[in-house]
């Protein structure tokens, strides 16, 4: 088979094969007992030992595109670097799918058909999503995380976003809440949708001004974009993992923002004070403390971002799990709407 014929036929591996290749444990040098296979809305994760490893979608959004080789190569370099901010050793490195002269795929020889994120396994017992459901997390687990973050913002490269273009992203997405949320084809509350959206609207005109003083202050900074509970693991050095890659807008956040999101996504699980500690903590850290207003509308903001991105699932052609969105969605709004009502 010449090199152009080689090429074409990487081209053409489809990614239930990848996916059956990356699922057999003979695939792997180890051999591991089983594969784990998790599935999320970009990505196909898989658990093999010790060794995890991820395989992005050939998927095109608004917000990302995976389409080609080449992008897919491209952001998973870009994870490795992003992540290695706030991990020594977690993340191992970028490696290859090959597709040999015989038709087989395998990670030694061929043609790249496609590219994959290396990592060691974390202990899924100390990932703080579980430990906040188990109710052990206490304020050993707030002081070690909030020196992890502090020390991650405070050598965070500065964003270059001005004033107005951060506070029209605001604008601009909560366009895209409301017409989402308020859409008759979703199983939500609608009036208590309508409500909540409007005043999270009067929230952000009132408080337009503190958020364009956080971008005048040098406050907003290249944060990890993504910063939920079940990315964060208590292991014997804390893990914080999953940076959002795909986009650099999303990146560029205030990190009372990202912990605002963070600590709606604790209450959300089962505790409502995890968050409300850690910004306390990281504030006195940096020495920039928040205003109370500004963590409130960063929470409500967050918890109607997610509500909306909860029911965009069921705008997919074959939703995963649909019976899981809107009642998801609808917990959501509840948070957004305590957070506007403190």
């Amino acid at each position: 088979m010449n090199s152009a014929s080689r090429f074409f036929a990487a081209a053409q591996v489809s990614l239930a094969e990848k996916a059956r290749f990356l699922s057999d444990p003979k695939s792997y040098p180890h051999t591991p007992r089983e594969i784990i296979v998790i599935e999320t809305h970009m990505a196909l994760v898989f658990l093999a030992g010790e060794t995890v490893l991820k395989l992005k979608k050939p998927v095109r959004f608004p917000f990302l595109d995976f389409s080609t080789l080449a992008a897919r190569e491209a952001m998973c370099r870009e994870e490795l670097r992003l992540n290695r901010r706030l991990n020594d050793g977690l993340y191992v490195g970028v490696r290859p799918v090959r597709l040999s002269a015989a038709g087989a795929l395998n990670f030694e020889d061929g043609a790249i058909v496609d590219w994959l994120v290396e990592m060691r396994r974390l202990p899924k017992e100390r990932m703080l999503d579980e430990m906040i459901r188990r109710k052990e997390v206490g304020p050993e687990e707030v002081e070690l995380l909030s020196q992890k973050l502090s020390g991650f913002y405070r050598h965070a490269k500065p964003s270059a976003i001005s004033p107005a273009d951060y506070f029209n992203r605001f604008v601009r997405e909560q366009s895209e809440n409301h017409r989402v949320l308020e859409s008759r084809s979703f199983a939500v509350d609608h009036g208590r949708a309508v409500t909540i959206l409007e005043k999270l609207d009067e929230s952000l005109y009132v408080h337009r001004a503190l958020l364009e003083e956080r971008v005048n202050s040098g406050r907003i900074v290249d944060g990890h974009g993504d910063l939920r509970p079940e990315h964060i693991c208590f292991a014997k050095e804390i893990a914080i993992f999953d940076c959002l890659e795909f986009n650099v807008e999303l990146r560029q956040v205030d990190p009372f923002d990202e912990l605002a999101f963070l600590g709606m996504e604790c209450a959300l699980i089962g505790d409502p004070f995890f968050g409300e500690q850690i910004i306390a903590r990281v504030g006195e850290n940096l020495v920039a403390p928040v205003p109370r207003a500004l963590v409130s509308l960063y929470s409500a903001w967050r918890a109607a971002l997610r509500a909306r991105l909860a029911l965009a699932h069921l705008l997919d052609p074959r939703p995963r799990l649909p019976r899981k969105w809107e009642p998801l969605a609808t917990r959501y709004l509840a948070l957004a709407e305590s957070a506007l009502n403190p």
